[in-house]
């Protein structure tokens, strides 16, 4: 049997990351917004209890999107973690509350949203190939520092 190869050459992946920039800013974006939607909400609403707390959390949600962004492997891994069990968790929640209150079901589309952006960190090509790229500059400059400071 003969095995078949999609043709990837060489000067296409560059090409291909490019075009990634865009697309993975706007998951990254979308993923921050989403996680501060409810707390920005209930500020505008005058619910001030934890407030520290929710600002915390926010900055360091930001932290880790950038670093995501900035091509940690790590920060990644995370971030995909927690969207996939974060939108699996909001999904039932709302599911469950959807029963009783209209309102669970926007909850329950949050849940789906978490769980797409995660997903489009995976599975989009260009995003993968964006991130890809970072990574591989990310790793060669560390190799190269190391070189340059005497280290194996």
């Amino acid at each position: 049997m003969s095995q078949t190869r999609r043709p990837t050459p060489s000067s296409s992946l560059p090409t291909l990351a490019e075009r990634g920039r865009v697309p993975t800013l706007a998951v990254l974006l979308c993923i921050f917004m989403l996680t501060v939607t409810p707390f920005l909400g209930g500020l505008i609403q005058g619910q001030t209890a934890n407030l520290a707390r929710n600002i915390l959390y926010a900055c360091a949600t930001a932290v880790l999107l950038g670093q995501v962004w900035r091509g940690s492997v790590w920060a990644w891994r995370i971030t995909l973690s927690l969207c996939m069990a974060a939108g699996l968790l909001v999904f039932i929640v709302g599911m469950l509350a959807g029963s009783v209150n209209w309102q669970g079901w926007v909850i329950s589309i949050a849940g789906i949203a978490f769980l797409l952006l995660g997903t489009a960190l995976v599975a989009t090509p260009t995003i993968r190939a964006f991130l890809d790229s970072r990574w591989l500059s990310r790793t060669s400059a560390g190799r190269q520092a190391a070189k340059e400071a005497g280290r194996p």
